[in-house]
């Protein structure tokens, strides 16, 4: 049996009732993060690779940032509900990996000092994000907990907020009319991912009363 719940962000949310199979919902989970490991552990790699042969702390953050997709997506928790939506699959992967795509097309001079600084200011702010998660960590939009504490005491969805900050010092450093419109769509993604994420979070009371103490999800007085 469906019921109707109340809208939320602007949408109408459908709960099944129904019994779930505990086993498949098992396979599933396990399914999940053998692939996200497998990616994001290449990934890694890779920054590291780079990271090595720069030195440069903006790379040594990314792969700290990365790193921990992978260890918290190793330890995260059962998920209570999931929005396994068509609109919600596409949002996760095109916020997740359309940033790798971008192009290097670097200016060098005057900027570069404030570029590496911007991209270092976000970088922090995530991975900072992904420590106060900690178990509650994941991709697809879930709830695996309420979190309230850390930087999540001054935005919803502080982990957005960072990457934009990058996304910011990157196109700055590499002006590409390719990777404005990369990560344009990628933060675009990131938007609508969060509605997506308090669709299925505002179920939770726990989280309505968050969301009555901390009112912004992503800039304060902005979105």
């Amino acid at each position: 049996m469906n019921i109707a719940l109340p809208r939320w962000a602007g949408y109408r949310v459908q709960v099944n009732t129904a019994p779930t199979r505990p086993r498949t919902r098992d396979v599933g989970e396990v399914a999940s993060k053998v692939v996200i490991v497998t990616l994001f552990s290449f990934m890694v790699m890779r920054i590291a690779r780079d990271a090595a042969a720069t030195g440069h702390v903006t790379g040594i953050l990314l792969l700290v940032s990365e790193a921990l997709v992978v260890a918290l997506t190793l330890m995260r928790r059962a998920a209570g509900s999931v929005d396994r939506t068509l609109r919600a699959r596409l949002l996760t992967t095109i916020a997740t990996f359309g940033p790798p795509l971008v192009r290097p097309d670097s200016i060098e001079g005057l900027m570069e000092p404030l570029t590496i600084a911007i991209s270092a200011v976000g970088l922090i702010i995530v991975v900072s994000g992904k420590l106060s998660l900690g178990r509650s960590f994941g991709l697809a939009p879930a709830n695996r907990g309420v979190v309230s504490s850390g930087v999540y005491r001054l935005v919803r969805h502080p982990i957005y907020l960072g990457y934009m900050v990058t996304h910011i010092g990157f196109v700055i450093a590499n002006p590409a009319d390719w990777n404005f419109l990369v990560l344009g769509a990628a933060d675009i993604a990131l938007m609508l991912r969060a509605c997506c994420e308090e669709r299925t979070l505002a179920l939770d009371p726990a989280y309505r009363a968050y969301m009555d103490r901390v009112h912004w999800r992503v800039l304060p007085r902005v979105f």
